[in-house]
């Protein structure tokens, strides 16, 4: 356990070239399968791990939470995670306490793993054909080799929400204050691979009055950008004529947004198109890194008054 604990401290400091750690865990079978399959999320959320504390039942919580338990003076809701992915357990030894999105939550679960470092590359998107919303992608641990072990890259920030629903944030137009205004026939090109935080994300721009295309991946932006960049040539127009500002998440299948932005600053036709990164790992550590890449500002997800700020102010530098 300790050297567990150790690993997690250790890497939370990871930047990588299109690299992540990957914090692997079991939660049980399931009724599709005798076997105990993997599950994963990024080591940035993993604030600690410990064994099963003492916990308190809350009256009338949803029937996946489990209760809250007392970490150092801070009351943290407990939610059961083999029971809000579908799987059965055999008992619930571990606590992994998370951080993200501005807020703090444990998760129960049958058996830590390890901690795999991975490309991007080796996890796709599986949004589209597994996990009823709540996978949002497959990390192929060992490659891209038919033996490869899999692992289901969880959609966290999606099971907090299933379980302890706060509403929808304020997304209207008196929430977010005047409109934003794009150069006449631009777009903001956004990329997120989790479907709450496109439909969140989506809202959000629209209240803002602002014409925008969506993305699945950082991959598939950094595609999109260059065949707008080629279209525009055609037209005697820059990628910037185009593209107002690019909005992108940090961890995405295939490319994640630490990379996308760097390819973005680091290509002469693109290099003047401001990115704004928005993302649920919060924290001074990864505002540090966000600065390293290039990014011209950072916003943590998902408050609407907040995303519309950072635009207006990085579109008016």
């Amino acid at each position: 356990m300790n050297s567990m604990q150790q690993d997690v401290d250790e890497r939370t400091s990871l930047t990588g070239n299109n690299k992540f750690e990957l914090f692997l865990f079991k939660l049980g079978t399931s009724d599709h399968s005798t076997s105990r399959e993997l599950f994963g999320i990024n080591v940035f959320k993993v604030r600690e791990i410990m064994e099963m504390p003492a916990i308190t039942a809350v009256a009338g919580s949803h029937p996946h939470m489990l209760g809250v338990v007392n970490i150092r003076g801070q009351i943290v809701p407990v939610i059961d995670l083999p029971m809000a992915v579908g799987c059965k357990s055999n008992g619930l030894k571990i606590l992994m306490v998370t951080e993200f999105a501005r807020s703090t939550q444990a998760f129960a679960v049958e058996e830590v793993d390890e901690i795999v470092r991975l490309e991007w590359n080796q996890v796709l998107s599986a949004e589209s054909s597994v996990g009823g919303g709540l996978v949002t992608s497959i990390a192929r641990l060992d490659g891209d080799t038919d033996k490869t072990r899999l692992a289901q890259v969880l959609d966290v920030e999606q099971i907090l929400r299933n379980v302890l629903p706060s509403g929808d944030p304020d997304v209207d137009e008196n929430s977010i204050g005047p409109q934003v205004r794009l150069p006449a026939g631009a777009v903001i090109l956004a990329a997120d691979d989790s479907s709450l935080a496109r439909s969140l994300i989506e809202k959000g721009l629209e209240a803002m009055g602002v014409p925008f295309i969506m993305t699945k991946t950082g991959k598939e932006a950094w595609e999109r950008l260059q065949a707008i960049s080629a279209q525009a040539a055609t037209e005697g127009k820059t990628a910037k004529d185009k593209v107002a500002l690019v909005l992108t998440d940090l961890e995405m299948p295939e490319m994640d947004g630490f990379t996308l932005t760097r390819n973005i600053k680091n290509d002469g036709r693109f290099s003047s198109i401001p990115v704004v990164i928005h993302s649920s790992l919060t924290g001074s550590t990864n505002e540090d890194h966000v600065k390293g890449v290039g990014a011209d500002g950072y916003v943590a997800k998902f408050v609407a008054a907040e995303l519309a700020e950072t635009i207006r102010k990085v579109l008016a530098r």
